[in-house]
């Protein structure tokens, strides 16, 4: 019989928070413990209009919920700023953390990774929790050997607040670890309009998307005298995110460390 894990969610009322909710509802040996929010301090998930009907207090104060509740995993689904306080709170108190909020500083990164391995305090930071998005970054890192000429398009709901995607720069980074260094275009090219040909990383391009109607897809180009390859990966459904979600937290409370990308817990 699998062990009870006792979860804080931070970010219940958010589109990926409701989904994280329904997840736990759903998942036997999952239990909420409690949840923090910026709003509704004192009142409980199941008096949330639109929340599932769960029996779990909410906190506004971060700091009192890990001193109050007795929780292995945080589940942070909030924005960087938020998430990066509530993930920090949740090392100190060796309470192992699952973040989705992507737009972490390098140097934040840093602080968190120094903080696990201080605390002996596993943790988990995935840029994107869809099973087939990683499978999508790990494609494109091997593709990237034999293609160098790459570009990326990430497109995702125009309320989306950072550029490009926490997903777009892993894959990027992983590219970056199999492609041959190189700029690309023509030599003399010249933007008529500033930031038409997208962000630049290692010699490459990343272009970042906002319109209303997408959740979230990314499509990485390769080019090759007489051909082209496209990877591509589309998230329809918020739910998408959900089997990583589940797999991360039923892996962190086995870990010590730190990992950067959920490609790095699947074998």
């Amino acid at each position: 019989m699998t062990e009870t894990i006792n979860i804080i969610l931070a970010g219940p009322r958010g589109k990926m928070g409701t989904e994280a909710l329904k997840l736990i509802e759903r998942t036997e040996h999952f239990n909420l413990v409690g949840c923090i929010d910026r709003k509704n301090e004192g009142l409980s998930i199941k008096d949330i209009d639109g929340l599932p009907d769960i029996e779990a207090s909410i906190y506004t104060n971060a700091s009192e919920a890990f001193d109050r509740l007795n929780a292995d995993v945080l589940i942070d689904l909030t924005n960087p700023e938020v998430g990066y306080e509530n993930t920090r709170l949740a090392l100190l108190h060796q309470v192992r953390p699952v973040v989705g909020t992507s737009g972490f500083s390098d140097e934040q990164l840093t602080t968190l990774e120094q903080l696990s391995d201080e605390n002996n305090t596993g943790i988990v930071i995935a840029p994107n929790f869809a099973m087939g998005a990683v499978l999508m970054m790990r494609f494109s890192k091997m593709a990237a050997k034999y293609f160098p000429n790459v570009e990326i398009i990430e497109k995702h709901h125009d309320q989306k607040l950072d550029a490009p995607s926490g997903t777009a720069v892993k894959t990027a980074q992983m590219i970056q670890e199999s492609r041959q260094a190189q700029r690309q275009g023509h030599p003399e090219e010249k933007e008529t309009i500033d930031g038409a040909r997208g962000a630049g990383f290692d010699g490459f391009r990343i272009h970042s998307v906002r319109l209303p109607g997408y959740i979230a897809e990314q499509e990485v180009t390769f080019g090759q005298t007489g051909q082209t390859l496209k990877i591509t990966h589309s998230s329809m459904d918020r739910y998408s995110f959900m089997s990583g979600v589940q797999f991360a937290v039923e892996q962190v409370v086995e870990m010590d460390d730190y990992v950067y990308g959920l490609e790095n817990l699947m074998e």
